[in-house]
């Protein structure tokens, strides 16, 4: 960790002075900005679109918060410890110092939005407090290809949702015949089950082969051994923070308020197995 600096501050232009404080959480991008950085046009991560993670920076260990910004990672435990952030919870509890992004997610929408609409005014093209320091700028951002990502995320529950009615049917048929597909229940209310959330994986790493117990012969005994019928599944997942009361429910108009990001997953099923443990409680190893 560099040695502490005078704080950061923040100034831009006076024509396009934006708050660093009052963000909303639901507030848009504005698809005007420009970075200071060089970033393609086509770059999935723009300035409008600065994507949290948990990084580990090269010649060190210890992994912390950052964003994505065209094919860098900017750190945020840094400058968190330089200033950057206003807010009283950022700077005490320094949440972008922590190996998963579980402290930071706790605090809430407002801080989410204050966050990430002072990253996006540090990284103006008009903005000169990062872009003119160049010392601060080597502390502070990586080459994406340079650090190793880690799990952002403590993941303590893990919920599947059966949200495609498409999917639903073909799996229904599979289990129940076609006459019988889809279950009167799925049109009232979000079906979903608890999986392993100690089986979420980063991209990139080897999935083994799922084994259990399958009956390809209704008229033999259940065999052990390898899937033959591994289904996968891209999906979309989302990462709730903010926290509730033991069985305090959300109201459906602040759920969004809860949602503090997303992923894309690829979730296996080994319909095989599923196919014979699935009565009466569901999937458990498939």
């Amino acid at each position: 960790m560099p040695a502490r600096r005078s704080s950061v501050r923040l100034g831009v232009a006076a024509s396009r002075s934006p708050s660093i404080t009052s963000a909303t959480p639901n507030s848009s991008p504005d698809p005007s900005l420009s970075s200071f950085l060089d970033v393609d046009a086509d770059h999935p991560f723009p300035i409008q679109n600065l994507p949290y993670g948990v990084f580990t920076p090269p010649n060190t260990t210890v992994p912390r918060v950052g964003v994505a910004i065209g094919d860098q990672v900017l750190d945020l435990a840094v400058l968190n410890d330089e200033g950057v952030f206003n807010a009283s919870e950022l700077r005490n509890a320094r949440p972008f110092s922590q190996p998963t992004l579980n402290a930071f997610m706790g605090l809430g929408p407002a801080a989410w939005a204050s966050v990430r609409e002072t990253l996006q005014t540090l990284l103006r093209a008009d903005t000169a407090a990062l872009r003119d320091e160049e010392s601060l700028r080597q502390q502070v951002l990586y080459p994406r290809a340079d650090v190793s990502l880690q799990l952002p995320v403590d993941i303590g529950d893990y919920t599947d949702f059966y949200s495609s009615k498409q999917h639903a049917t073909n799996v229904g048929t599979m289990f129940r015949g076609a006459e019988n597909a889809l279950k009167d229940n799925w049109v009232h209310l979000p079906v979903g089950y608890h999986g392993r959330a100690s089986s979420v994986i980063l991209s990139g790493q080897d999935v083994r082969r799922p084994c259990g117990q399958t009956r390809p012969d209704p008229d033999e005994s259940p065999v052990y051994g390898p899937s033959q019928l591994l289904d996968f599944e891209l999906e979309t997942g989302f990462f709730v923070g903010g926290g509730n009361d033991l069985g305090a429910p959300i109201p459906i108009e602040e759920a969004s308020d809860h949602i503090f990001g997303m992923v894309l997953v690829n979730d296996w099923s080994a319909r095989d197995i599923q196919g014979w443990e699935y009565d009466p409680l569901g999937p458990f190893l498939g």
